[in-house]
């Protein structure tokens, strides 16, 4: 009976203990929210919270976060109808290029004096019509000397065309080095060729030159692969097929021709008898010409460093450039009024942001419009 009569005492005195210390917390919570900055800080976070949708979609009954998650199976499978989608528009590429062929053909003859356009395929009336009309008038009083000068130059085809596009459009011009240009001017051509019926979604670019003293290849080519499928991972961030990973092509370079690498002498001392000798050896060289070596995405799921990363998404905007932009516009490229168009959608873009950003701060005067340029 005495055990039990202790035993109950301990009860009582750990349950009045523990009333004690709810009575003490509460106590102090109250003091805690009587603090007027206290209650601002609470105040402050709930609002953040509030304006937070995830924090939302937390509060919302379970019924109701399960019809969501229904909606979210809907959204997978429209992402995989609309891979479905890119892949028949890569057939259609794919169609569509064997059409412009012949015209890419012609502007090759052209390009590189194999034919000569008739009148009919040369007249084209530009925007500025009657300056170049007041033009030719001065030209017509240029000294027969000259003209008899020019007739002998016997200028043949478009004279580094595509070289000039390298150096017109920025992206390429970066790549490219002073030791790069005498060979850029042996190229005649640059295609695109996507992957046939039922194999795996690619393109090639193949740069076509004429012979030079630098490499016995006539062709040049850069594949890009390409995935047009939700990652299973992150379905939602599905916009399109992407490229995944390049090759390129082993270039036969001729002796001491090759412009990606570089020789080097270093002095070698030894370890034993203390002697020194030089040794040469050759290091990696900055080239437009390394486009054709793309650093290779790891199959085993290695992650690459963040310059490497960085060095194969620049390849592969490049390679998207060339197939969206270059080849099927080369003649503006070469004479600038696609950069020029380029600069203006560019413009067009950064003017809409600003537009965005005045409707969105409070703090900026929504009645000064943004700047709207003429197209």
């Amino acid at each position: 009976m005495a055990d039990n009569s202790k035993t109950e005492d301990t009860a009582s005195d750990s349950v009045e203990a523990a009333k004690n210390a709810s009575d003490k917390k509460e106590k102090l919570a109250d003091q805690v929210m009587q603090n007027p900055q206290v209650l601002a800080a609470l105040q402050e976070r709930l609002d953040n919270t509030a304006l937070t949708p995830s924090s939302y979609i937390e509060t919302l009954p379970k019924a109701v976060k399960r019809r969501i998650d229904a909606l979210k199976q809907l959204q997978v499978k429209c992402a995989h109808i609309e891979a479905k989608f890119y892949e028949e528009v890569h057939d259609l590429e794919r169609k569509y290029a064997a059409l412009y062929q012949p015209l890419f053909d012609k502007r090759r003859e052209f390009i590189n004096g194999e034919a000569e356009p008739t009148d009919a395929e040369s007249e084209w009336h530009s925007e500025n019509e009657e300056e170049e009309k007041l033009a030719g008038d001065l030209k017509n009083v240029v000294v027969i000397e000259e003209k008899a000068e020019a007739a002998e130059t016997n200028v043949k085809g478009i004279p580094d065309f595509w070289f000039t596009i390298f150096r017109n459009v920025d992206m390429l011009s970066e790549l490219v080095q002073e030791y790069d240009e005498p060979i850029l001017k042996h190229l005649q051509d640059i295609k695109v060729k996507f992957s046939e019926p039922g194999q795996p979604m690619s393109f090639s670019l193949e740069f076509h030159f004429g012979p030079n003293d630098y490499f016995s290849n006539s062709v040049l080519t850069k594949t890009y692969k390409m995935k047009s499928e939700p990652d299973k991972t992150d379905p939602f961030s599905f916009e399109g097929p992407e490229i995944v990973d390049c090759e390129g092509c082993t270039i036969d370079w001729k002796k001491g021709k090759n412009v990606t690498v570089k020789t080097i002498k270093k002095k070698q001392k030894h370890k034993g008898r203390g002697t020194v000798r030089t040794i040469t050896k050759q290091v990696p060289n900055d080239s437009f010409f390394n486009f054709f070596s793309p650093i290779k995405v790891s199959g085993d799921g290695e992650s690459l460093d963040e310059d490497s990363e960085f060095t194969l998404a620049a390849d592969f905007e490049i390679g998207h450039f060339f197939r969206e932009r270059i080849v099927p516009r080369a003649v503006l490229y070469f004479t600038g009024e696609a950069i020029e168009d380029d600069d203006n959608e560019l413009e067009g873009e950064e003017e809409g942001e600003e537009e965005e950003d005045a409707e969105s701060d409070p703090k900026k005067d929504s009645s000064q419009p943004a700047e709207c340029k003429q197209q």
